[in-house]
């Protein structure tokens, strides 16, 4: 019996040994095609990066604090910007508008000292440097937020026009505080290439 057993027990055993080759086989080939760049979603053609970067651009902290703000809800906003901050660190983008959130809250203390920090983090920002303009302009430091107007002025090269509003409007402060104060001049919060945050109490 155990004679005429045996070669049944060789073809089980080739059975085995063959179905642990083609498992090894399979979880190779997979590994391979998982790695070739050129499976990448990316590579898929335009509609598959465009759906990629949506992907992106959607779970990213600035760009729900942005719409956040535009939507007033400032608050909100700055818990999506100290979300970014988790994520991103606290680059200048992140410094700028946790510090236009604070504005919008009224915390001008904590909104100058973030919007200097953002400045202090990447000199050429044209968009931090007005906003920090615009604080200097709550808190009443007229001949300051000129220079940093001016500032913004030149990085941008006078292509904004809300920066260039506001230097003009704080030049005009200075020559005449009374009749600017009548005016209740408004002066404009912008993020770098995305438009404007509107400001608190603004129409």
């Amino acid at each position: 019996m155990a004679a005429g057993s045996e070669p049944g027990h060789r073809t089980a055993s080739g059975a085995a040994r063959r179905n642990r080759l083609l498992a090894l086989f399979l979880s190779l080939a997979t590994a391979a095609c998982s790695e070739d760049p050129r499976l990448d979603p990316q590579h898929k053609g335009p509609r598959a990066q465009h759906a990629t970067r949506a992907h992106n651009h959607s779970v990213d902290g600035l760009t729900v604090g942005h719409r956040l703000m535009d939507a007033g809800e400032h608050e909100l906003a700055l818990n999506a910007y100290l979300r970014a901050g988790a994520e991103q660190g606290l680059n200048a983008d992140v410094l700028s508008a946790l510090g236009s959130a604070n504005l919008q809250l009224g915390r001008l203390g904590q909104a100058e000292r973030l919007l200097r920090r953002a400045v202090e983090t990447d000199e050429t920002y044209a968009a931090a440097w007005n906003n920090l303009g615009v604080v200097l302009m709550e808190q009443q430091q007229v001949g300051e937020a000129a220079r940093v107007f001016r500032i913004a002025f030149a990085l941008d090269r006078g292509q904004s026009s809300e920066i260039r509003n506001n230097l003009t409007n704080a030049l005009a402060r200075m020559k005449n505080p009374a009749g600017t104060t009548e005016n209740k001049t408004r002066y404009e919060l912008v993020r770098d290439g995305s438009g404007t945050y509107r400001l608190r109490g603004a129409p």
